[in-house]
């Protein structure tokens, strides 16, 4: 499924952290995600949740969509899209659990910039190979 060969012909952009750095970072951010997801379920709120729960959902699709279709399927571009999309969609499940529970909130603020990074990567692999 992974042509490691496309990747690494590719450009990439200043910054670009080595890959041994992407797989202890997600292991603490999927902890830290779930662990918000744990404390946004239990907090006892006045809130509604359901858009809460309907921001993670989609943040969570978007996020395992994106590597088959960028790594997989090789589209940049699609790729380009689902990444802002999950940005959006990261920020929206930080508001909505932020005001059921401060801590669940705080605690998606690192996934978030870790998006907003990884947007800034595919943007520079976008452009210095279009």
């Amino acid at each position: 499924m992974f042509n490691s060969f496309w990747y690494y012909s590719l450009n990439k952009p200043f910054l670009m952290p080595p890959n041994q750095v992407f797989l202890p970072v997600w292991v603490i951010l999927y902890f830290t995600i779930f662990l918000s997801l744990i404390l946004f379920i239990i907090k006892k709120s006045n809130h509604k949740k359901l858009n809460g729960y309907i921001y993670f959902i989609i943040q969570m699709i978007l996020n395992v969509l994106w590597a088959p279709v960028f790594f997989g399927l090789e589209q940049m571009q699609l790729g380009l899209l689902i990444i802002i999309f999950l940005d959006i969609f990261v920020y929206l499940t930080f508001k909505e659990f932020k005001k059921i529970s401060n801590i669940a909130g705080l605690l998606l603020i690192p996934y978030f910039i870790w998006v907003i990074f990884a947007t800034y990567l595919v943007v520079g692999i976008n452009v210095l190979n279009f």
